[in-house]
């Protein structure tokens, strides 16, 4: 009783440690525009102005509004088309037998060891000699494939019986159709965490969306938030946060959202 007591009491001061920020961020958004940082006993405000909100997210100055639906567009693209073709290249290195399946499996692990950085500038070349640059198409398609969510859902598919692959065969499936109806729907665990990892990232990408777009219609909440720094100046906290309060929202929904499956897959896709 008293173990249990102490690794709840211990769970719950690390809860309340991880959320204090949040929590201090969403307070301070709360307070008047262009208010200083309050002190810890001022922390709590008596008027809270919701309006900050309003004015951050619908101010004519700075489209935010437009960035948020820029990174909403560009993150569900990518996460789904991500999902489909990382699931596809995982599918044929778990259950297709083909000579060199080892050497294109660890040519994958070896990309995992480039940081994504170095293939920005080829890439960007490429979306340039294509005209992409400063469309979605930019912002989209490099993000369709990733060595990590191949790796990841190759090893959970490998969890699985061959046995049901065998048994669809006889039936006159094919690899598409045991893919489909067989492979895919067991890995809801795996494609979970793949999609919140790749939400994160995409979501929180600052370097490629500000390289990609050079207009403002086609600018992502990352690299709006630093425009609306600017024009709003470095020390109006109170809609500063308010701005990243905005930005970290949808993460933590999809955390919460994907926490169950998220853990289930971390723990499946390590057992071969």
């Amino acid at each position: 009783m008293i173990r249990r007591t102490l690794t709840w009491a211990a769970l719950i001061s690390l809860a309340i440690f991880l959320l204090a920020p949040f929590v201090w961020m969403v307070l301070v958004s709360l307070h008047p525009a262009k208010a200083p940082i309050p002190d810890y006993a001022d922390l709590i405000p008596k008027d809270p102005q919701w309006k900050n909100y309003a004015l951050v997210l619908f101010t004519p100055e700075v489209p935010v509004t437009r960035f948020l639906v820029n990174s909403l567009v560009v993150t569900l693209c990518v996460v789904l088309g991500q999902l489909l073709v990382t699931s596809m290249a995982a599918y044929g290195l778990a259950r297709v037998r083909f000579r060199g399946a080892s050497t294109v499996f660890g040519t994958f692990l070896a990309s995992m060891m480039f940081a994504g950085v170095v293939t920005q500038i080829p890439v960007y070349l490429l979306m340039r000699e294509l005209r992409w640059l400063d469309t979605f198409a930019a912002l989209i398609i490099p993000g369709l494939s990733s060595a990590f969510n191949v790796f990841l859902l190759r090893q959970f598919m490998l969890g699985i019986p061959f046995e049901l692959d065998e048994a669809s065969q006889m039936d006159g499936a094919t690899h598409w159709q045991i893919y489909w109806r067989v492979v895919l729907p067991l890995c809801k665990p795996a494609l979970a965490t793949a999609a919140a990892f790749t939400f994160f990232a995409v979501w929180t990408d600052f370097f490629w969306p500000l390289l990609a777009t050079n207009s403002m219609r086609m600018r992502t909440l990352e690299v709006g938030l630093s425009i609306f720094k600017n024009s709003y100046g470095t020390t109006n906290w109170p809609l500063q946060m308010a701005a990243a309060v905005v930005t970290l929202l949808p993460m933590i929904l999809v955390f919460i959202l994907a926490q169950k499956w998220f853990v289930r897959g971390i723990q499946m896709s390590g057992i071969k």
